[in-house]
């Protein structure tokens, strides 16, 4: 078998980062929204525009997941936008993490979190931040593996679907 590799994606990747998160998105969690919310979503915060300007923007990084020439997963990192009182503006935050259902299990989310979290750790220290689907037991599991805790909620707005969300916090130097 081919090995996984990661790497970080650059701004000619846009195209493909769009690809694999409107695929990983839908595949993991598009199933729970009406169409047109899952539609509006996907145009709105998945959008070529926006990977575009993630990727052009050294305060973020996207790393992509792939084996041979199927990209798997990816794990998008930057300033933290949690909606938390206790966020500062030097926090980091695990934006997304997603790996193509096929692939669960294989120990490649590991890998692919130790990458985002090194990235967000390279110049020192600091609180890192996530938010993660209240009914996302697999993930709250890897998250809670890796230092970070419950610090409070929110809600998570695809099309006209608000999700209840937690935000897990790990303190600087955890």
């Amino acid at each position: 078998m081919i090995p996984a590799t990661i790497r970080q994606a650059t701004p000619a990747d846009a195209a493909l980062a769009t690809d694999i998160s409107r695929r990983n998105f839908t595949q993991s969690f598009g199933s729970a929204y009406p169409a047109a919310d899952l539609a509006s979503f996907l145009a709105q915060s998945y959008s070529l525009a926006r990977h575009a300007a993630w990727l052009d923007d050294d305060r973020h990084a996207l790393f992509l997941l792939e084996r041979g020439t199927e990209v798997l997963g990816h794990a998008l990192v930057g300033p933290c936008a949690l909606p938390h009182a206790d966020v500062n503006a030097s926090d980091g935050e695990l934006k997304r993490l997603y790996i193509l259902k096929h692939a669960h299990g294989s120990g490649l989310g590991s890998l692919l979190i130790h990458t985002a979290l090194a990235w967000l750790l390279k110049d020192g220290a600091r609180t890192l931040w996530v938010g993660v689907w209240s009914e996302n037991f697999r993930a709250q599991k890897l998250y809670q593996r890796y230092g970070f805790t419950h610090a409070g909620e929110y809600h998570f707005e695809v099309g006209a679907t608000r999700d209840f969300e937690f935000i897990y916090r790990r303190a600087a130097g955890s």
